[in-house]
C-alpha cells in the first residue's frame, strides 16, 4: 500500500469521527465505561493473585518424624523426601528447634512450654516446600506413605480451599472482563453500522468505480481504532490517580504480611498500555464486524 493511500485512509477515519458527531461521542463513552470496569477488575484480580501467591509461597509441609526413629532412619527418610519430584527446599528441624518455635509463637503463654527443655516431648521434623504450591497436597500424600513418618501437616483445612479460591477468582475475573469487552465491541459495531448505512450511496459509487474491498474497509478500521484509543484516555487517568490513592491509603496499613499490593511503578504503566491496546482492539473488532456483516463487501 502506498503511503499516500494510507494517509488518505487515516484522514478519512479521523473525518468520520467528527462527521458522526454525537454517535462518536456515544461510542467513546461506551468504551470509556467498559474500560474503566476492565481496569478495575484487572487491578483487583492481579492484586488478589499477588496476595494469594504470597500466601502460597509460605505454604510448607511439616513432616513429623516418629519418636522411635534413630539417626539412620531419620537420614533415610530425608533422602526419600528429596527424591520426590517437585521439591524446592527441605530442611531438618530438631525437636529443640520445634520447641523454640512453639515458645516464641505463643508469646507469654509459651513460657510454660520452656519447662520441657530437659524432657522435650516434641518430634524431630523435616520442613518441605514444593516448587509448585498447587502440588503441596500431592507431595504431602506421598510423604505420608514413607516409614518413620508420624504425621504430615500442611494446613489441610485451609490450603486446598485457598487454591480453589484463587482459581475461581481468576476464572470469574476473566469471564467478567471478556463480557465487558464484548459489550464494548457490540456498541462500537452498532455505531459504525449506522455510519455505514448513512454512507451507503457513497460506498456504492466507490465500488462502481472499481474501489477494492480493502480500500472501503480501511477507513472504518481506522475510525474504530481511534474511537477505542480515545475511549481509553479517561480509564488511564482514573487508573493512575485511583491506584495512587489506594497505594497511599491501603498499602502498609495492615499487619498481615501477605497483603502487599503490586508496586505503583511499573504496574500502572503496564496496565495503561494494556488498556490502550484493548481499546484499539475493541474498536477495530467492532469496525470489522460491522463491515463484514452489514456491508457485505
Amino acid at each position: 500500500m502506498k503511503f499516500s493511500t494510507l494517509k488518505r485512509h487515516i484522514r478519512e477515519g479521523v473525518k468520520n469521527i467528527f462527521r458522526n458527531g454525537w454517535m462518536s461521542v456515544a461510542s467513546i463513552g461506551a468504551v470509556t465505561v467498559a474500560l474503566i470496569l476492565v481496569a478495575i477488575f484487572v487491578t483487583v484480580i492481579l492484586n488478589i493473585n499477588q496476595m494469594t501467591s504470597n500466601v502460597e509461597k509460605d505454604v510448607e509441609i511439616k513432616v513429623l518424624i516418629e519418636l522411635t526413629a534413630d539417626e539412620d532412619q531419620i537420614k533415610t527418610l530425608g533422602e526419600e523426601i528429596e527424591d520426590i519430584n517437585g521439591i524446592e527446599t527441605m530442611r531438618f528441624s530438631s525437636k529443640d528447634d520445634e520447641l523454640n518455635l512453639l515458645v516464641e509463637g505463643m508469646g507469654e503463654q509459651g513460657e510454660a512450654w520452656a519447662l520441657f527443655e530437659q524432657d522435650n516431648p516434641l518430634n524431630h521434623a523435616y520442613v518441605v516446600k514444593a516448587k509448585d504450591p498447587q502440588q503441596t497436597e500431592v507431595i504431602a500424600a506421598k510423604i505420608e506413605n514413607f516409614e518413620n513418618v508420624y504425621k504430615v501437616n500442611f494446613g489441610q483445612d485451609v490450603v486446598p480451599q485457598l487454591f480453589k479460591f484463587n482459581n475461581y477468582a481468576r476464572a470469574t475475573g476473566l469471564a467478567l472482563i471478556a463480557g465487558l469487552v464484548f459489550m464494548a465491541v457490540f456498541l462500537i459495531s452498532n455505531t459504525i453500522k449506522l455510519t455505514i448505512h448513512a454512507r451507503s450511496t457513497e460506498i456504492g459509487i466507490m465500488r462502481l468505480v472499481g474501489a477494492t474491498n480493502n480500500f472501503i474497509r480501511l477507513p472504518f478500521f481506522v475510525e474504530g481504532f481511534l474511537l477505542g484509543v480515545l475511549g481509553s484516555i479517561i480509564p488511564i487517568v482514573v487508573t493512575l490517580i485511583g491506584y495512587h490513592f489506594v497505594i497511599k491509603n491501603v498499602s502498609g496499613q495492615t499487619s498481615f504480611n501477605f497483603v502487599q499490593l503490586l508496586p505503583y511503578n511499573p504496574f500502572v504503566w503496564q496496565l495503561s498500555l494494556f488498556i490502550v491496546l484493548i481499546g484499539g482492539i475493541i474498536g477495530t473488532l467492532g469496525s470489522g464486524m460491522s463491515v463484514r456483516k452489514f456491508l457485505k463487501v
